[in-house]
């Protein structure tokens, strides 16, 4: 019996792929140290944590309306408010399980068959993947080392066609940690306006962000934006609640609506306690967040420092959320001592982590092939570890 082709057209992701083999060589006893994770190694704050216990004492084990809570649904109004400057109705705002399901939804929402949405790369190996399961196809548009990897609006424009449906746009970003300026954001919203797609804004990293860099929500900037913008958020990264599958939508109200028609036939609302929880997350002082950023911040420095002071590979440093990508093409042809060649950078993760048990992220399924992702929500012992081996491993190259 054969599964469908659409299914079968879907990779898996490299980064759970190489999560899942560094977890196959620890069970075997060895020590590896894993650059691969992408959420935070911090435990959820106490308070968090106090509130999904009361949920359960309070008996809050039903379900809520397919488009989440109406308290949380007020709490996340609220942080749009404070933090963002930005004026919005419950009714705009879809509550789902994860940011992850919130893409999906709003690509599931916005794309007919065929249509196109631009994605500024190097970007997340998930971006192209849930375009294509809604119907869509993916653009990539990528940008220059130089300018931090971001493409600009005139590299951005030359993609648009009259296919062209909306615009991922990743502030702070996964995988080289750059931050748009509201002049660059004002520059591709007035894109959208003039060849009218709308702007899918992924902004679960909004507040990693480090070296004075200010967070700047494209739905703020103007009307247009605003009514043309569909921001995602969640409270995975910056509370360190990952497993809790908290994620939320604020858009247009007709885009809400559909998103919340198609939710309450896939998954209905997301777990009602891990909802409570979230609403204290996003009603907390932030003082045990802008600890963990600055722990963050510490550890970008130092591994960028490290990276940068080995012969043959070096990054750009990022300015948030918590990856580097290190460029690693000039070791492409040199070989091991037991004269296995690296290739490109899936053949460079693959001989790192057999020979020096150092797990990284092939740049391949981001968008580019000169590059490896390394993420430091590690420890910044784990970090100088697997640096220092990474520096072996280079050296060993002939």
């Amino acid at each position: 019996m054969k599964v469908s082709s659409r299914c079968l057209a879907i990779p898996g992701s490299p980064t759970l792929a190489i999560n899942a083999k560094a977890k196959e060589l620890k069970a075997q006893g060895l020590d590896v140290v894993g650059f691969g994770a992408g959420e935070p190694d911090f435990d959820t704050p106490e308070n968090i944590r106090d509130a999904a216990k009361e949920a359960l004492d309070q008996g809050m084990t039903r379900y809520t309306p397919a488009y989440g809570s109406p308290e949380l649904q007020k709490a996340v109004c609220g942080k749009f408010l404070k933090d963002n400057g930005i004026v919005y109705k419950p009714s705009q705002i879809v509550i789902s399980n994860g940011a992850k399901q919130s893409l999906f939804n709003s690509f599931m929402a916005l794309c007919e068959e065929g249509d196109e949405v631009l994605i500024p790369g190097p970007y997340w190996v998930s971006y192209p993947e849930i375009v294509k399961m809604a119907g869509g196809v993916p653009v990539p548009v990528m940008g220059a080392p130089e300018n931090s990897f971001k493409p600009t609006a005139e590299e951005i424009e030359s993609k648009v066609t009259d296919r062209t449906r909306a615009i991922i746009l990743t502030s702070p970003n996964n995988p080289n940690g750059y931050v748009f300026s509201k002049e660059e954001l004002t520059a591709i919203g007035n894109l959208a306006v003039k060849h009218d797609f709308y702007i899918v804004a992924d902004e679960i990293y909004e507040f990693l962000i480090y070296d004075g860099e200010k967070h700047v929500s494209i739905a703020s900037i103007c009307p247009e934006f605003y009514d043309r913008t569909i921001t995602i958020n969640g409270v995975s990264k910056a509370y360190a609640m990952t497993g809790w599958r908290i994620g939320y939508t604020a858009s247009p109200e007709n885009v809400a609506k559909a998103m919340t028609n198609y939710q309450s036939h896939s998954t209905s609302g997301p777990n009602t306690i891990a909802q409570y929880a979230a609403v204290r997350a996003l009603e907390s002082p932030a003082e045990e967040r802008n600890r963990m950023v600055k722990e963050f911040e510490k550890r970008k420095n130092r591994i960028c420092e490290m990276i940068n002071a080995i012969p043959g590979i070096s990054c750009v440093e990022p300015k948030g959320a918590f990856y580097v990508m290190m460029k690693v093409s000039d070791l492409f042809g040199k070989k091991c001592a037991d004269g296995e060649v690296i290739t490109d950078c899936d053949s460079f993760a693959k001989l790192l982590l057999a020979k020096n048990l150092v797990a990284v992220v092939p740049g391949s399924g981001f968008g580019t092939g000169d590059y490896v992702r390394l993420s430091y929500a590690i420890s910044m012992e784990t970090i100088e570890k697997g640096i220092t081996r990474i520096g072996e491993f280079v050296a060993g190259l002939e």
